[in-house]
């Protein structure tokens, strides 16, 4: 069965985005040459799940082709339909029921490249197998949090911590069986 991963980062009071969905936080850990082993890990994976506006953020700053690069199916979850652009799917359909679906299926993992919403209606259905989660070091003090209240309790698993002279902090766990 195919293993969906939550890979994001998150500041030290676990915003994901200060007020305004502003990620310029972010910059604060950019060095030449690092990637926090996001290439290794985007080299398990075919398929990605994430947020319009998160989606849309990755358009503005990055580009289109960060995500349709054309060897992986991408799946922006938003509430107003919209045709397919290239292997990127808009779906506004069950979102567990696509997951289940994209898991009992053939391939690589699945990678949850958030956002908040989506993170957490995933964790409301116990559907995230694996997290990694960057922690920036700063307090943003306010804005959108990563894991909100209200959602089941669930245990995980250390499996790695990784530190980076950024002052990035690493940590992969998985879900408790």
């Amino acid at each position: 069965m195919r293993t969906l991963t939550l890979n994001i980062a998150t500041s030290l009071d676990g915003y994901i985005a200060k007020p305004n969905d502003d990620l310029s936080f972010l910059k604060l850990v950019e060095k030449e040459g690092e990637d926090y082993g996001y290439a290794a890990f985007t080299a398990t994976i075919d398929t990605i799940i994430l947020g319009r506006k998160t989606y849309d953020w990755v358009l503005r700053e990055i580009g289109p082709s960060h995500y349709d690069n054309g060897d992986r199916n991408v799946y922006v979850i938003t509430r107003i339909e919209r045709p397919a652009v290239g292997r990127t799917i808009f779906y506004n359909g069950d979102l567990a029921k696509l997951v289940q679906q994209l898991k009992s299926g053939s391939g690589k993992n699945i990678y949850c490249d958030g956002g908040a919403e989506i993170v957490n209606a995933l964790l409301e259905d116990d559907l995230i197998d694996e997290f990694i989660i960057s922690v920036i070091p700063v307090l943003v003090g306010n804005g959108r949090r990563l894991f909100k209240d209200g959602r089941p309790e669930q245990e995980l698993e250390l499996i790695s911590v990784k530190t980076f002279d950024t002052g990035l902090a690493q940590f992969h766990y998985k879900r408790k069986k």
